[in-house]
């Protein structure tokens, strides 16, 4: 049970250690882009090139999805950011359980996001957790764990792409042990855990008084979705991809009003391939860019389209 290239590279995974895949599971195909043509997601053209039957149920607390998976018989259910919370209903099918292979340290991060929120929040590293589900949100028990570093040119895409390489990897290496009954489960420590909600829109928006760093975290936290955003002469600009000079010196700064530092939003520097910001702490240069019903551009293609001593931000 899965949607996006998370959930697939699992799928091909279990394909490729040579288990039986009964049946794949998906969220239904949604429209996307601007003819809002229907999608299919990941999990389900790997699964159509691996010869696996496909579902894909609007809900999975219906009787109908219970009778469906019954019928199955599936020893294990596996799911791997499939977007739906499988009820008790369910999770009592298998006789072997179900298994999550999510992307974190559990038990911090339980929810919906955990790539997200973790470069949102500044970790240096973070991980996959096989865990056991129960009828609570990611709060079964850990079966194993692997870690990995969060670098600062990681956005979530690339974390999650090298999670999904991790997980599969550890989830290969589980089952054996988990299937033979030689794994023991860990109970969470549920005082210690934290919460990665669902993303909505707004969150997207930049707030130039924070400092350069957290902005930075927050571009590359949700890049997938919704991408960061500010407004730039009353018209929106995304912003895909920046990075922090701690070292100021070696941007050649153009803003010359020295009665006061600029406000937070403030362009200070526009030419070549820098376009920089002043932040409520530090700088921050933006390096990929999409304006308005534009294409994303490097700053090299577009610094000398903007201003200095013009606010981001400002309506």
């Amino acid at each position: 049970m899965g949607t996006p290239a998370y959930a697939a590279r699992v799928l091909e995974g279990l394909g490729r250690a040579g288990y039986n895949v009964v049946a794949c599971f998906a969220q239904p195909d949604k429209p996307a882009g601007r003819k809002l043509q229907l999608v299919e997601p990941a999990v389900k053209q790997s699964a159509k090139e691996l010869g696996i039957p496909v579902y894909q149920p609007a809900s999975i607390r219906g009787q109908d999805a219970e009778e469906l998976i019954e019928s199955l018989s599936p020893d294990l259910i596996i799911s791997a950011a499939y977007g739906k919370i499988l009820p008790k209903n369910i999770l009592n099918i298998p006789n072997k359980g179900c298994l999550n292979v999510h992307g974190s340290l559990l038990p911090k991060y339980r929810g919906a996001a955990p790539v997200q929120w973790a470069i949102y929040n500044g970790d240096d590293k973070t991980g996959v957790t096989i865990m056991h589900m129960d009828d609570g949100i990611d709060t079964g028990d850990i079966i194993s764990v692997a870690e990995t570093p969060i670098t600062l040119d990681m956005n979530a895409a690339i974390l999650m792409d090298e999670l999904s390489t991790l997980g599969t990897e550890l989830l290969i290496k589980t089952l054996p042990g988990y299937l033979s009954g030689k794994i023991i489960a860990t109970p969470q420590e549920h005082s210690e855990a934290t919460y990665a909600p669902m993303i909505t829109k707004e969150q997207g928006r930049i707030d130039w008084s924070r400092s350069a760093m957290e902005i930075h975290n927050q571009i590359r936290a949700f890049s997938i979705w919704p991408a960061a955003y500010t407004t730039y002469k009353g018209r929106t600009l995304k912003i895909h991809c920046s990075y922090v000079e701690s070292d100021q010196s070696k941007i050649l700064c153009d803003y010359r009003d020295t009665a006061a530092d600029p406000k937070p939003g403030t362009i200070i520097c526009a030419h070549k391939d820098v376009l920089a910001v002043a932040c409520g702490q530090g700088v921050l240069c933006l390096s990929c860019i999409q304006p308005e019903s534009c294409r994303r551009m490097f700053s090299e293609e577009c610094a000398h389209n903007y201003t200095v001593s013009e606010v981001f931000g400002e309506e």
